[in-house]
């Protein structure tokens, strides 16, 4: 564990390439790193979890083999904007004392991972505002992380907008 008189503790923000998780990024940003919020020192790591391969294709089977390379191909283009995303957003925040990790695997996981591998005293994540059905069908990584990551976790909602 850290020593919290030498270090500062560890802020975890999960990116993906959704507007939701870049939504996340800029409200922790605005409201933990910035001369507005002087009181706050975290050291920032920002984590995306690129999918490997054959789980993004899900296929398996003739011609599988054939297809991998061209979805490794995407998902490296897909990390390298959010990367890029990422780190555009933080400049123009004013934050220049950040890392950004892309690790290899399931989002849930990896990001539990980062936690531990960092002591992390705080997770922040979007929430892509799913419903019960889809989330029961597609799985959340938010809600996965609230109940296995060992810090505390912050989910950031985009406000609704009222027509």
């Amino acid at each position: 564990m850290a020593d919290t008189k030498t270090e500062k503790p560890v802020m975890v923000i999960g990116i993906d390439d959704s507007e939701h998780s870049f939504y996340a990024l800029e409200y922790a940003l605005e409201h933990f790193f910035t001369s507005r919020a002087p009181n706050f020192s975290f050291k920032l790591i920002i984590v995306h979890a690129k999918p490997s391969p054959t789980s993004a294709i899900g296929i398996a089977g003739p011609g599988a083999a054939d297809v991998l390379p061209y979805v490794e191909a995407d998902l490296k283009r897909i990390a390298t904007r959010v990367v890029q995303k990422a780190k555009e957003l933080c400049i123009s925040k004013s934050v220049d004392d950040f890392t950004v990790e892309v690790i290899e695997g399931d989002a849930r996981n990896v990001l539990c991972e980062v936690v531990d591998k960092h002591h992390a005293s705080i997770l922040v994540l979007g929430s892509h505002g799913y419903g019960a059905i889809k989330r029961a069908v597609l799985g959340s990584v938010s809600d996965y992380c609230t109940h296995h990551a060992h810090c505390s976790v912050m989910i950031v909602k985009r406000p609704k907008i009222k027509h």
